[in-house]
């Protein structure tokens, strides 16, 4: 009998079960038993009471689908005929509470059963269902497992287990590489005229044996203060680097060098132009794969941006000598025409440690002194900074320690001049400032996987990144559709001879 009649057969039966359910609930709205409770006493009863109902409705409804039987014999992917048949029931951990699931294996002696059913319904391996899935992850990518397992326990009455709650996350975030190789990104209405692409690394603690080998040896030779936690500085040895990168196209911007220097400001002018916000923005973090890998990633995707290269490709970085040699290598092998260009923050922070060579750290003398020469360099002159402030510590007949400041903050203009053209930069309105990527940093890593106390491992780590990547990058309702059906396919579809799939 073809699976689909028989199904549709046992349909019109009646849900007994939960009309009865049904009913002794308005019984017990209608009785004394709820008449005298305040609103939070009676929702309380009702979620409770609510869920099991909801949970009759969806074990009789998969009842009601029929048991999988397909015919006399079923061919699996392996080309071996399942003969004989066996009713089986298996429990499923759903959103609604516990059901047990009714179906019909097809098996063989020393071969693995097939189960028409679970591919009809696209049942998970384990007992969870996919929706407790789905609320593990979103919420173990938001605050910490613990934190996590109780709010899913607390929606639908169902308590995951520390390590089967770990284990739903990494399940949940493995077809991401997949869904962003595969899909196009979705175009905005409003798209800008520059492709950024950026990029930045943190650190992340994690386990002994999760550390790359060196960082591994170095903890083996430290020593600790405390036993049961690292005390400052101790971090160093226990961390494994994140990438994190970020694409989006953004509309021109011009400013003057006054205007910049304004927007620095604690407090902004009243009027200022209206800034042009990032459009099509995806982030990302990666603590499994290499920075080389992440690099062409990034590539990759802005090329999904823009394809044709119409657009004005820019790379904001924050001077790292190995990230820039890792965008302009990936750019030379894309025959790629990129403009790389320093964050004018980080020149910023140089600027200040100097400034304490020449005046009190909080005076408005060191704050002068600071506006004075970032203007020069938006103007484009940093060389001419950077000999200016070489030249006063001279004249002070400053030593070697006291000038260093001022030494490492000319070198520093000098060796990063070919990305410090800020001049041609604001005249064509270009970004200058990595604060896209300065959040993401901030969001994906340290606001999750740098609370007090984590520890993580290599999978953990990543998953959870991935995760919170989807929900920054506003995929994530569109990436759990994908891995559903990727679930369907891997775990049931691939088992099975296509000849021989249910029909529906």
């Amino acid at each position: 009998m073809d699976y689909s009649t028989a199904r549709k057969s046992k349909e019109p039966d009646s849900f007994s079960s939960s009309r009865q359910s049904f009913n002794e609930l308005l019984d017990s709205l209608n009785s004394g038993v709820t008449s005298d409770m305040n609103h939070s006493d009676l929702e309380r009863f009702l979620q409770t009471e609510g869920r099991e109902l909801l949970r009759k409705l969806f074990e009789e409804k998969l009842r009601f689908r029929g048991d999988g039987n397909i015919g006399e014999v079923v061919q699996g992917s392996d080309g071996v005929d399942r003969l004989y048949k066996r009713e089986s029931a298996r429990n499923l951990k759903s959103v609604f509470g516990d059901v047990s699931v009714e179906r019909l294996g097809y098996g063989k002696p020393g071969e693995a059963s097939l189960f028409p059913k679970d591919l009809d319904l696209n049942l998970p391996t384990e007992i969870y269902s996919h929706g407790i899935s789905r609320l593990m992850s979103l919420n173990a990518s938001k605050g910490s497992f613990d934190e996590a397992i109780a709010t899913v326990e607390e929606a639908t009455g169902v308590d995951v287990p520390k390590r089967q709650a770990l284990a739903l996350v990494k399940n949940a975030a493995q077809d991401f590489e997949s869904f962003y190789e595969q899909n196009e990104p979705d175009m905005p209405t409003k798209r800008g005229d520059f492709v950024v692409v950026t990029m930045d690394a943190k650190g992340i603690v994690m386990r002994k044996e999760s550390l790359t080998e060196d960082t591994r040896k170095r903890a083996d030779e430290s020593k600790t203060k405390l036993t049961k936690r690292l005390s400052k500085g101790e971090k160093a040895n226990r961390k494994r680097m994140a990438t994190v990168a970020s694409v989006y196209e953004i509309d021109p911007f011009k400013r003057t060098p006054e205007q910049v220097c304004s927007d620095l400001r604690p407090v902004r002018d009243a009027v200022e132009k209206k800034r042009p916000r990032p459009q099509n923005k995806r982030v990302w973090a990666s603590v499994e794969r290499s920075p080389e890998v992440v690099t062409a990633e990034v590539f990759e995707h802005a090329s999904k941006l823009d394809p044709g290269s119409e657009k004005t490709w820019l790379a904001l970085v924050d001077g790292e000598p190995n990230q820039i040699l890792r965008i302009e290598k990936e750019a030379k092998a894309r025959s790629v025409d990129i403009t790389i260009i320093l964050d004018i923050i980080h020149v910023i922070e140089y600027l200040w440690k100097a400034s304490r060579v020449f005046n009190e750290e909080t005076s408005k003398e060191a704050q002068d002194w600071v506006t004075e020469r970032l203007i020069e360099i938006l103007r484009g002159n940093s060389s001419h900074v950077a000999a200016g402030i070489r030249r006063s510590a001279t004249l002070r007949d400053l030593d070697e320690d006291d000038r260093e400041p001022v030494d490492k903050c000319a070198d520093y203009l000098l060796n990063k001049s070919a990305y410090l053209k800020y001049d041609k930069y604001l005249e064509r309105g270009f970004p200058i400032a990595t604060g896209v990527i300065e959040g993401a940093c901030r969001y994906l890593i340290k606001d999750r996987l740098d609370i007090t106390g984590a520890r993580w491992s290599l999978d953990g780590a990543e998953a959870v990144l991935k995760l919170r990547s989807l929900r920054t990058s506003g995929d994530f309702e569109q990436y759990w559709m994908y891995h559903e059906n990727q679930e369907l396919q891997r775990n049931h579809v691939a088992k099975f001879k296509n000849s021989n799939l249910p029909k529906k």
